[in-house]
């Protein structure tokens, strides 16, 4: 055990008499001093868990703190501390540091902090994404920071989110679900000189998505595409898509490939559209009568 760990369990250890026999209610009779010196207490320890890679005793000390500072009234300083437990138990429990951070989300949603509630909500999405890989659930969390951020006029917020949603919609083979969002958010971006040249981007995302459902509903929803964004015409996205359509029409999967295969020779594809131009390559192969 460090030198760190022992100073720091003679802390909790402090932290605890301070507190009594009868706990936070008792230490009450003795002043709130002695709830502050708890807190305190529990705070420092938890830093110096940090400071050798405790993370769970971190974690669980910086909760300790939090669940203090929210008995005595202090919502924010829990909601803080709630916070500091997350990042701690980020590093060695997932589904803990996610408790903690629901439990921080409760506390800024009650007092009405909406932007920092999205804000850990993305978090949460993020961990989901990458650590526990829960696309199901990541997308659960995008969309409620989303749906908070969009409340506080942080529209920006919000379609950075809703893009993930509709990328992991897609990927979970919920296409109307992304189609809608990409829209959605292309209608956005053709409202702002700025943004303009992306719509091009999810425009292209959604006529993928229309691919992979219906052929006859995605030419059907490039001439919608076109009405809204004139300009998407003459770019390589919009002639990417008619050739694919030609080719499904035909039934020629070489085509098919060799088409895909030059344009990503220009512009690299990513994961995601190599996943979803694939299933409609497969679905052609599989579904030869597409028409």
């Amino acid at each position: 055990m460090s030198s760190n760990e022992q100073k720091a369990q003679q802390l909790i250890a402090e932290a605890e008499k301070k507190l009594g026999p009868r706990g936070f209610f008792g230490s009450l009779f003795g002043g709130s001093s002695r709830v502050e010196d708890a807190i305190e207490c529990y705070q420092r320890a938890a830093n110096l868990y940090k400071m050798s890679k405790s993370w769970i005793q971190a974690g669980s000390a910086f909760c300790e703190a939090a669940n203090l500072h929210l008995r005595s009234g202090a919502r924010h300083d829990a909601a803080t501390n709630y916070v500091d437990a997350s990042n701690c138990y980020k590093k060695a429990d997932v589904n803990e540091a996610v408790n903690c951070l629901l439990k921080a989300i409760e506390i800024y949603t009650d007092m009405g902090r909406f932007t920092m509630a999205a804000k850990h909500h993305q978090s949460i999405a993020e961990m989901y994404e990458s650590d526990a890989i829960d696309l199901e659930k990541a997308v659960q969390h995008y969309e409620q920071a989303a749906d908070y951020f969009r409340g506080e006029e942080s529209n920006s917020s919000a379609n950075k989110c809703l893009l993930k949603v509709a990328q992991y919609a897609a990927q979970l083979g919920n296409y109307e679900k992304a189609i809608d969002i990409y829209q959605e958010v292309a209608t956005s971006a053709l409202e702002s000189s700025l943004l303009k040249y992306s719509a091009k981007e999810y425009l292209f995302r959604a006529a993928l998505c229309h691919m992979c459902v219906d052929i006859l509903n995605a030419q059907h929803a490039l001439e919608r595409y076109i009405q809204m964004y004139p300009a998407f015409q003459d770019s390589r996205e919009y002639k990417l898509i008619k050739t694919l359509i030609e080719h499904l029409e035909e039934q020629n999967v070489d085509a098919f490939t060799d088409a895909v295969k030059e344009y990503d020779s220009i512009s690299r594809l990513d994961q995601w559209y190599t996943t979803i131009l694939l299933r409609i390559k497969k679905h052609l192969i599989e579904n030869p009568d597409l028409r």
